[in-house]
């Protein structure tokens, strides 16, 4: 079994509330999770309004396939032109 798990920040320079982040978040969230199979959540900068950081986590069997997928997630948000995109940290495990 190969886990991936990629951290992805993302910035909201023309947002000025919290609300505002969740309104951004819970689109990328929901179009992340419609297209597909991976689980992702906020997992961190939760009182920043202008900063947010998402956890994205994919399993699978073939390290070559989660490496992938994840590109793909990533691609994905960046179309939405939603957020710019911020740093991205990837780490695949073996079990």
């Amino acid at each position: 079994m190969v886990v991936g798990v990629m951290r992805l920040t993302l910035f909201l320079p023309d947002n000025h509330s919290l609300k505002g982040k969740r309104q951004v978040l819970r689109a990328i969230k929901a179009r992340v999770r419609a297209k597909f199979n991976v689980s992702i959540a906020e997992s961190d900068d939760h009182d920043l309004w202008q900063r947010a950081e998402l956890g994205i986590c994919q399993v699978g069997s073939d390290r070559a396939f989660v490496d992938s997928a994840l590109r793909e997630v990533v691609n994905f948000i960046d179309g939405l032109s939603l957020a710019p995109l911020g740093g991205e940290r990837l780490e695949i495990l073996n079990y």
